[in-house]
């Protein structure tokens, strides 16, 4: 993506040059803050507003890296909307709508702006917050693990012929509520590699196959994540913790987090567990009889982009 000239300053200096945007909302924000709304904001030290935020990123006339957090949300979107369609969309946000400018970037932005110094952190000031800054793709965490778990859901369809026609039976993974069904095989692995940003937050592909079975039992997280979502069904987790957006016809995909997992799954087929205790692996949920009510239950109580 070019850098678009967005003025959100007077001077040359502190005029900020636009390479990227995301949404910061209760139904869609970078899963790299946080499991949860209430928890991305508070990674950047924002209140949780209903309403949300756009969050702007560029490079200050010096080159410095900033992240200037807005109120208007249609604003941000509708050049979110226009620069994945290829259009070309001048985010020039309005004084008026900045909330607060944040040193560095939370997200890997892969462009920089043209005839100005190379992207870096400003100058710390005293009382400053430290900059913002992208996981580390080496390392594996709960930042790595959502981030790969977002992988899946942009690339379901790559991820789900892996599984072939065992995706509807019971031969691979586990299957909701079920006590055992492990098998050997325990999914492909995902990247800890860290992409450019919302409109692109992806783990590098790492490639698939079987892990090596180390004695441990991966199901058993999985079981746990699938018995917490039980709970979520029971009683409404923070808001953003479970998010349902668009599959294709009647289909909804839907994206869950909790405490050292992400699920990943379509209302009309089977589901993907990540965890951070197997660091890499992607862990198959099989349809079995179980899971269509899960899913039901969790998409009739999950948040939906407006």
């Amino acid at each position: 993506m070019s850098a678009a000239e967005g003025a959100v300053a007077a001077s040359d200096d502190d005029a900020l040059y636009v390479l990227t945007a995301a949404l910061l909302t209760p139904a869609q924000f970078p899963s790299v803050l946080g499991d949860d709304y209430p928890a991305a904001c508070a990674a950047l030290r924002l209140e949780p507003y209903a309403e949300g935020y756009g969050l702007v990123l560029g490079q200050d006339g010096t080159g410095a890296r900033w992240t200037v957090v807005v109120d208007d949300v249609s604003l941000v979107a509708v050049a979110i909307a226009s620069w994945d369609c290829g259009m070309e969309y001048d985010l020039s946000p309005d004084e008026r709508s900045v909330v607060s400018a944040l040193p560095g970037w939370p997200l890997a932005v892969a462009t920089a702006a043209p005839g100005i110094p190379a992207p870096h952190d400003p100058a710390p000031e005293e009382g400053s917050p430290a900059p913002l800054a992208p996981p580390d793709g080496n390392a594996w965490g709960p930042a790595q693990r959502r981030l790969g778990a977002d992988m899946v859901a942009l690339q379901w369809n790559e991820w789900r012929a892996r599984m072939g026609d065992e995706g509807a039976g019971s031969t691979a993974g586990t299957e909701a509520g079920d006590g055992g069904g492990t098998t050997t095989e325990t999914g492909a692995e995902v990247g800890g590699g860290v992409g450019e940003g919302e409109g692109g937050n992806e783990g590098g592909n790492e490639g698939g196959g079987a892990s090596e079975v180390t004695g441990s039992d991966p199901y058993e997280g999985v079981r746990r994540a699938l018995k917490e979502l039980g709970e979520y069904v029971a009683e409404a987790p923070p808001v953003g913790r479970v998010r349902s957006s668009f599959a294709g016809g009647e289909a909804r995909m839907l994206r869950a987090d909790g405490p050292g997992w992400s699920l990943v799954a379509r209302t009309d087929d089977m589901a993907f567990v990540l965890l951070d205790d197997e660091p890499h692996e992607v862990l198959p949920v099989t349809r079995g009889p179980k899971l269509p009510a899960l899913l039901e239950s969790l998409d009739a109580m999950a948040v939906r982009p407006s």
